[in-house]
């Protein structure tokens, strides 16, 4: 069986564009307690906005983008996915292993 290291972590988390503001707040609070509660740390939280989606999904158009780094062990992203599958306020989440915490975060225009 493989150790479980501490390791650092970038999520972007799309939530309903539908739900109020404070909706959206306890949406996103239970995906920050779900990260502590395991034991993680949240380094970082960046407010990308409601934006449309590339495509629809669940019948959706839109969505209000988060991204969030953060350092958990490696076994408690099993656990972590778990959680994001039933949370019905949360359209799409992905979950990438970065070195660093930016300072900003900056999306570039696509060029044509």
């Amino acid at each position: 069986m493989a150790k479980s290291r501490n390791r650092l972590y970038e999520g972007m988390y799309i939530l309903s564009a539908t739900l109020s503001d404070e909706a959206r707040q306890k949406a996103l609070d239970k995906i920050i307690s779900g990260i502590r509660d395991r034991g993680g740390e949240v380094h970082k939280i960046f407010d990308q906005g409601r934006k449309k989606l590339a495509y629809e999904v669940g019948g959706r158009r839109e969505g209000h983008y988060y991204v969030l780094y953060f350092s958990t062990l490696t076994n408690n992203m099993d656990e972590l996915w778990r959680d994001y599958h039933l949370n019905e306020d949360l359209i799409r989440f992905v979950t990438l292993n970065v070195p660093v915490v930016p300072e900003k975060i900056e999306f570039k225009p696509l060029s044509n």
